[in-house]
């Protein structure tokens, strides 16, 4: 499964390179005592905070919780906007909207993309965390109610 995974993922970033999408995504910072949710997808090599793609007809609430119960098996509480960011890697002008929840529970049932999560703690964050999910951890420790936007 993982295989199907990894060659999914690289001929979607072949179709990227060609068409140049514009994308829009959601992020989690999933925290509870100085911890905060991360997630290893089958084909990718770093750690990342939850989230992914919004869908067609659906708001970036919906797209958030979908996919915290999709690759946790999360219920979330209340959703805070934290940020809005841009990345133009991978070949694309991809747009992420980071939501905060510090209250949720978890079943822990993923689906087949996800590896394998863990919480750590904010002072022992892996060293294979994505840059841009560290440094809006690094942002939420200093201002945890700072709304922003910028560059992933």
């Amino acid at each position: 499964m993982k295989f199907l995974y990894t060659l999914g993922y690289q001929l979607v970033l072949l179709f990227w390179r060609f068409t140049h999408p514009i994308t829009l995504g959601v992020r989690l910072l999933l925290t509870m005592d100085d911890r905060v949710m991360l997630v290893k997808h089958t084909y990718q090599r770093y750690w990342y905070m939850p989230g992914g793609r919004v869908k067609k007809w659906e708001t970036l609430e919906q797209a958030a919780r979908r996919e915290a119960q999709e690759e946790l098996g999360a219920k979330l509480g209340d959703l805070r906007l934290y940020g809005m960011y841009t990345s133009f890697f991978e070949h694309k002008s991809d747009h992420v909207a980071v939501f905060v929840c510090e209250e949720f529970s978890m079943s822990g049932e993923t689906d087949a993309e996800i590896e394998r999560f863990a919480d750590f703690h904010f002072d022992e964050l892996p060293d294979d965390i994505s840059p841009g999910c560290l440094r809006r951890i690094e942002e939420y420790r200093r201002e945890p109610a700072a709304v922003r936007a910028g560059h992933w």
